[in-house]
């Protein structure tokens, strides 16, 4: 009995050094077969992706001096007086409808608190609250909180203080550092300096400042590392090491525990080193093939629930309450369009395919008629704007025109039951018609309609937005 005892004990004791000698990775990976590996990975990615893509587009904002997105430091608001065109890159199927205003913010010192202005009423505005997992938690704006001025207090995740004198709302983050989107409608090419003055309104100081009081000791610098490129985000097993290196300002939720538990069998655990190449050439396989496995499911879901209707972006934006477990909704929106609005705040019909289901190209004519009282049913505003594929991003053309918008409307042509046709078409549908001409690129592309603050009908299906007809 002793011996059998003590023989455990010393196998025991070798596998022990030997799972030290090759490494947590090895180590974990010994437990996995390739084919839990693989699924593990799969389901990883698809539950990642949003993070990791995130992640890369405010490093470019926030982090590289050096990159051409670069907007300034972490905890300041940064203010684009001026609509988005293609040469704007980082971040795909942007809106060209409202000037942007941009703070990351780092809460893991104290809270900020964030002031805006009093807004005319007639103008559309929104701060959209985004946390490293892409939910929306919050907003603040014309729907949420109307056009009055106040202050409002944004909360990292662990901070239990109580709500100061002079602030009109706490607002929480579950996860260390946030996103805030600003939107300030532009009425129109000449409105552009009233912009300028709201935008100089919106204000951000840390809740120390705010309170006249000492702020807290500073915590050190984080060495922030290199994002992938959006190839290697698809393809790479350094994708991972990304993941793991955000996923430290992620504090698990509750609803997670099982499912974080379960990546961390393939060495995805907050804050450690990522390393493939100290997997065994199956494992390090089994884990690509994960990856290829999620971009499978994307496309096969594009194809048969995004592309035909079924699902639409009112799916796939929201809070964490709102989405849930749909980790797949969240992935696809993050692909086709990161940082969308939750659907009472914005919907977007998507045009993928014409009315016969083909795909979108540019060598097609095609019209897009609103009926008469048929125009999309908003309490503020609604666009139609138009995006080059395979990039997502706005497409040049001579006319400097990516979108028509509801603000154009009074220099738009009605149709004579006073509906209205666009014209959808890569060269000049001729003069009489080039006022509802959206030019195209030659090539593939889509077009996404945003309604602002959407109206019940928009919400509740009874407007239908119009086919994409090609014309013969």
């Amino acid at each position: 009995m002793w011996w059998s005892i003590s023989r455990r004990c010393l196998l025991l004791s070798a596998v022990i050094v030997c799972a030290a000698s090759i490494g947590p990775e090895r180590a974990a990976a010994a437990a996995v077969s390739t084919e839990e590996a693989r699924a593990i990975a799969k389901e990883a990615y698809v539950w990642g992706f949003p993070l990791v893509d995130s992640y890369r587009i405010q490093h470019s904002y926030f982090v590289d001096t050096g990159n051409p997105e670069y907007k300034g430091a972490w905890n300041e608001i940064h203010n684009t007086a001026r609509v988005y065109t293609p040469d704007d890159k980082a971040i795909q199927t942007p809106n060209s409808d409202t000037p942007y205003s941009f703070v990351g913010t780092d809460l893991r010192s104290e809270p900020l608190v964030l002031t805006v202005p009093k807004v005319d009423k007639e103008r559309y505005y929104s701060l959209q609250f985004i946390d490293m997992y892409t939910f929306n938690f919050a907003y603040v704006g014309s729907r949420a909180t109307g056009n009055d001025a106040g202050n409002f207090l944004l909360a990292g995740p662990s901070w239990k203080g109580q709500k100061p004198p002079g602030i009109k709302e706490v607002i929480q983050s579950e996860t260390d550092f946030a996103f805030v989107l600003y939107r300030t409608q532009l009425l129109g090419p000449g409105d552009i300096d009233n912009v300028k003055n709201i935008q100089a309104g919106y204000k951000v100081q840390s809740l120390s400042a705010f309170l006249g009081q000492p702020a807290p000791p500073p915590l050190p610098d984080i060495e922030f590392i290199d994002p992938l490129s959006p190839a290697d985000q698809k393809t790479s097993s350094a994708f991972f090491n990304q993941l793991n290196f955000i996923l430290q300002f992620c504090p698990t939720h509750p609803s997670e525990t099982e499912l974080r538990a379960r990546f961390a069998r393939i060495g995805i655990e907050p804050g450690k080193a990522f390393d493939a190449a100290a997997l065994s050439p199956e494992m390090r396989n089994a884990i690509e093939e994960g990856m290829a496995d999620a971009w499978a499911e994307f496309e096969n879901y594009k194809k048969s629930d995004i592309d035909t209707g079924k699902i639409s972006s009112a799916d796939g934006f929201g809070a964490r309450a709102f989405l849930g477990d749909r980790y797949l909704d969240r992935m696809a929106s993050a692909v086709l369009g990161i940082y969308g609005n939750s659907k009472d705040e914005a919907i977007y019909p998507a045009y993928f395919t014409d009315a016969e289901g083909q795909p979108t190209a540019g060598g097609n004519r095609y019209t897009l008629r609103f009926g008469p009282d048929q125009l999309p049913p908003v309490n503020s505003f609604w666009s139609l704007t138009l995006y080059a594929l395979p990039e997502s991003l706005l497409s040049a053309n001579k006319l400097n025109r990516y979108l028509i918008n509801s603000p154009m409307l009074p220099q738009l042509k009605k149709d004579a039951d006073g509906g209205l046709t666009l014209h959808i078409q890569h060269e000049s549908p001729g003069a009489e018609n080039e006022a509802n001409w959206l030019p195209t690129p030659s090539g593939p592309f889509f077009m996404i309609m945003r309604l602002y603050w959407p109206k019940p009908e928009a919400l509740d299906g009874k407007w239908k937005a119009p086919a994409l007809v090609r014309a013969q």
